[in-house]
């Protein structure tokens, strides 16, 4: 009779290796953000699958309407009187050297403002739209950056820090939560015909995994390169991405977990995904001509932005976490009217008005705004005084942002500049709030979202940042 050789340590831990596995396989299911009843198994098995938040969100996802160049808050929804009376006279105050160092006298807006809504708040007629809405919005009129050059500003406004490297907020938003959509990006720029300064670091994931990078889709109806299969089946493609996830597979047991080979991975599958799922995203067919007119695919000028504002709302209906819309090139210099603010700022506002305010209008009537956090900023502001006769300054001291919806207080105004509409006075709101305000709203207590990288813990609001409770519902 044989009798079996006990086996050693070694052998017992390979040979059983799959039943611990097993075990740990089964204590993940369980858990709602690998792989509960309520999420697609897709999701169970993807870096960017729902992931529990904090505490209670209020928003599920954020539409962030991004106005690259900087538009003049004195021109836009914070109205100075004081510049129609000293109009043409020497500014009565120190200013600090401003990007082009050319003050030149008191400027006052080209426009009226006017009362909108139940809350009377008082909007520039460059936004006759906007204004019909700001009942929903909540205007922040002490929003102040630290940096007054383009470049610097656009990284600081999207990732915290005014260099390039550091994760964007949607990276931060996607690699806290995750996101709900299998077969759409977590993370998606909506590209309306400009870049802003800064380039595509402004949406990079940094030193997170390449999972939680921006993905940019231009507008029309090929909004992603190689999208189309061509002569590839979908049977062809399937066995192709089989092969590839088993080769990646059997380099990752034996090199170890590599985030770089992970987020590879995970992107080739997504982008499988993509092809079916990017096509019925972009088709707007089925909407009615009362959507298509409410978003003002029917005007020239507002057509190409108003169909990335369709497009931002139907991602929301499929769950993507953060969508940014970049502007749309009007023949003018973004928002950057350091000469001919009239014509400047009149032809952004045309080009983004219809579009914005359709938007709002379409995700309240849906019951989408709630759960949705709409913001509307640029970089910086514009100075009160003019640059050569008609232009402005770019001015960081002092400047408005709105939000809406997903539990932001509508029809409010918070903080206040001076009579110059120059220095933010009262309540003044830093970047690093705006950050951890939404963080806030998405559930997430931005002190405790970190990444451990260069030997130290870091997050979006750096060491700063406090949520502003004021201009929550």
């Amino acid at each position: 009779m044989r009798i079996a050789r006990p086996i050693n340590r070694r052998e017992m831990l390979s040979q059983a290796a799959n039943g611990f596995g097993a075990v740990a396989l089964a204590a993940l299911l369980q858990d709602r953000a690998f792989g509960a009843d309520q999420i697609p198994a897709a999701a169970s098995q993807s870096p960017m699958g729902p992931r529990p938040s904090h505490f209670p969100a209020k928003a599920k996802s954020v539409i962030f309407l991004f106005m690259d160049g900087g538009p003049s808050q004195v021109d836009t929804f914070d109205p100075k009187p004081r510049l129609a009376k000293e109009n043409g006279q020497k500014i009565k105050m120190d200013v600090p050297p401003t990007q082009f160092d050319n003050v030149g006298s008191v400027l006052k807006s080209p426009w009226e403002f006017k009362p909108y809504g139940k809350s009377g708040i008082p909007v520039s007629e460059l936004f006759p739209n906007v204004g019909q809405c700001v009942d929903d919005l909540c205007i922040i009129r002490s929003m102040v950056a630290d940096h007054s050059e383009h470049t610097n500003a656009n990284y600081f406004m999207h990732s915290g820090l005014g260099m390039q490297g550091r994760p964007s907020m949607g990276a931060w938003a996607t690699y806290g939560l995750g996101s709900v959509s299998q077969d759409l990006p977590g993370f998606v720029v909506l590209h309306s015909g400009m870049i802003p300064s800064g380039g595509v670091d402004c949406f990079t994931s940094g030193f997170l995994p390449a999972t939680f990078q921006g993905s940019l889709f231009r507008a029309g109806r090929s909004p992603v390169a190689d999208l189309e299969l061509g002569e590839v089946t979908p049977e062809r493609q399937r066995r192709m991405m089989g092969l590839m996830r088993g080769l990646d597979g059997h380099m990752m047991a034996k090199a170890g977990p590599e985030d770089k080979l992970e987020a590879s991975i995970s992107n080739y599958e997504l982008a499988f995904r993509m092809q079916t799922a990017v096509p019925e995203l972009v088709d707007i067919k089925g909407e009615s001509e009362a959507t298509r007119k409410l978003y003002g695919l029917d005007q020239e000028h507002t057509k190409i932005y108003g169909q990335q504002c369709l497009v931002a709302r139907r991602m929301v209906e499929r769950g993507v976490r953060f969508i940014e819309l970049l502007c749309p090139a009007v023949g003018a210099d973004r928002w950057d009217q350091h000469g001919n603010l009239k014509e400047g700022h009149e032809k952004n506002a045309a080009a983004v008005d219809v579009p914005i305010a359709g938007l709002l209008i379409d995700l309240k009537s849906r019951g989408l705004l709630d759960s949705t956090l709409v913001v509307w900023t640029g970089e910086f502001g514009r100075t009160p005084m003019a640059q050569g006769s008609n232009g402005r300054d770019h001015n960081p001291f002092g400047f408005s942002m709105w939000m809406a919806g997903g539990g932001i207080k509508g029809g409010t105004v918070y903080g206040a500049t001076d009579d110059y509409g120059y220095y933010a006075i009262e309540n003044k709101v830093t970047v690093h709030d705006m950050h951890a305000t939404m963080l806030h709203l998405l559930g997430m207590d931005h002190k405790r979202l970190t990444y451990r990288f260069s030997g130290r813990d870091m997050r979006l609001t750096d060491l700063y940042g406090e949520v502003v409770h004021s201009i929550l519902a």
